[in-house]
């Protein structure tokens, strides 16, 4: 079992991990830039260690510093959490030179499902469904409208490298493809220094369905199960279900099948997320996340397994202490996302400081933060600042103990995405289930209004 693990990351999901490495009575390195100095991370951990100021660039994706702290502290493993080097192929790489552990899949096939393009070909030669579109890369605006003749308008141009909606474009006609392959290309470029495009049928109104696995060293791949993660603005996701309910249990087998496919085309180990667009009982393949991902909680409180502490021991060398057969799947969990954005204003960043700060309790109850009374939210990293998850023996049950508990939290001093999860919890249509990757675009300005009578459970 490793000893002592650098997590190279902040925030929640670093604090997530050095709960678990706790539990598991290894010992933990935080590292933190200067604006994360003294944060809750940073004293749960074992020792902590500036790497650098604010910006990421001279701290979180600073990769000699970071190396240098494993060093120094004489870290023998490094855990990425999500985001900044989570999904970085060298970085892995130069882990394991460093004689470190890299907890998560190996820097090949890192790099196989980073580059969506080559991650679609492999998918496609182990018959795992893919959207229809390019068979490569674009080379050109004008292969490009050739394309989506060939596969019908509307279509998604996107970045190979890319992720969080970045170097993302909807084109409904070939008069807005030549504008729009630029402004992709240029997007993707600045955020990944990789401006390759692929092309893909736009499925209308979809639902987005992933599938969460595991695989160990020894060839052993099992799955937690589905997460709907349906309910997104600007591509991003606000609101996570765990299982997919929305599928029929036919069709969610045959989606975790095929996610386990993917998975034993590529070899893969440790924690990883298969992700689908579904229309009616048809799904796609449109990419594979090589790490922990930002909802896994819900899938935690379905199952009972500690994703995280799988991840360590399989980084270990040491197999899944459980078969597909154990793992259960009991009732229903529904994580909201708070971020410090402004839903009134195209879900803008809202820096500041929390003035005062109600986090919610009780049964079924999890809030994974490290929020309190006169944190800083700071401009330089991602806005999500506070996941609440929730869990009932029913769908209905888990909506109206989320209803409970964002009616008790209090977060004042930024503006935050709580209102708009707490309207969606009283939607109608939210709670039949009728609902798209679309739904919140379309329906903002109601979402955002004070409403009438209720919808009762």
């Amino acid at each position: 079992m490793l000893k002592r693990i650098l997590i190279a990351n902040r925030g929640e999901i670093a604090a997530r991990i050095i709960r678990s490495c706790l539990e598991m009575n290894i010992e933990t390195v935080a590292v933190f830039s200067a604006a994360d100095r003294g944060a809750l991370f940073t004293t749960l951990a074992t020792q902590a260690v500036c790497i650098g100021a604010a910006p990421t660039g001279a701290s979180y994706l600073n990769q000699d510093a970071i190396l240098e702290a494993a060093r120094l502290t004489g870290a023998d493993a490094i855990h990425p959490g999500f985001g900044f080097l989570s999904e970085n192929a060298d970085f892995a790489r130069r882990v394991q030179e460093a004689g470190l552990t890299w907890i998560g899949p190996t820097p090949e096939v890192i790099e196989q499902l980073g580059d969506k393009n080559t991650a679609k070909r492999i998918m496609r030669e182990h018959l795992v469904p893919c959207v229809p579109g390019s068979d490569g890369l674009l080379n050109s605006p004008e292969e490009a409208i050739k394309l989506a003749e060939e596969a019908g308008y509307p279509v998604l141009l996107k970045a190979t490298a890319g992720g969080g909606g970045k170097g993302m474009r909807e084109v409904a006609g070939p008069d807005e493809l030549p504008e729009a392959y630029a402004s992709a290309a240029a997007e993707a470029k600045a955020a990944f220094g990789n401006g390759d495009l692929y092309l893909e049928k736009l499925i209308v109104n979809p639902r987005h369905i992933e599938v969460q696995i595991l695989g160990d060293e020894q060839g052993h791949i099992v799955h937690l199960g589905t997460r709907d993660c349906t309910l997104q603005r600007n591509h991003q996701k606000l609101v996570e279900e765990a299982p997919a309910i929305y599928l029929a249990k036919t069709d969610r087998m045959r989606l975790e099948q095929a996610a386990v496919k993917a998975a034993e085309a590529v070899g893969y180990s440790n924690a990883g997320t298969v992700e689908f667009v579904v229309s009616g009982s048809d799904f796609y393949f449109i990419e594979m996340n090589t790490r922990i991902q930002v909802e896994h909680p819900v899938t935690e409180m379905l199952t009972g397994v500690n994703i995280v502490r799988e991840q360590i021991r399989i980084a270990s060398g040491m197999p899944l202490d459980f078969s597909q057969d154990e793992v259960q799947f009991l009732g229903h969990a529904i994580e909201c996302r708070i971020n410090a954005e402004d839903p009134t204003h195209g879900f803008n960043p809202s820096p500041g400081t929390i003035e005062n700060l109600l986090l919610p309790s009780g049964f079924g109850v999890r809030v994974d933060s490290v929020l309190h009374q006169g944190y800083q939210v700071s401009p330089f990293y991602d806005s999500m600042i506070a996941k609440i998850i929730v869990h009932g023996r029913s769908r209905n049950e888990a909506i109206a103990r989320m209803r409970r508990v964002l009616a008790e939290t209090v977060i004042d001093g930024v503006k935050t995405t709580m209102p708009l999860d707490y309207m969606l919890m009283y939607n109608a249509d939210y709670i039949a289930n009728r609902i798209d990757t679309g739904f919140i675009g379309r329906n903002l300005d109601l979402l955002l209004r004070p409403w009438g009578d209720s919808p009762t459970l």
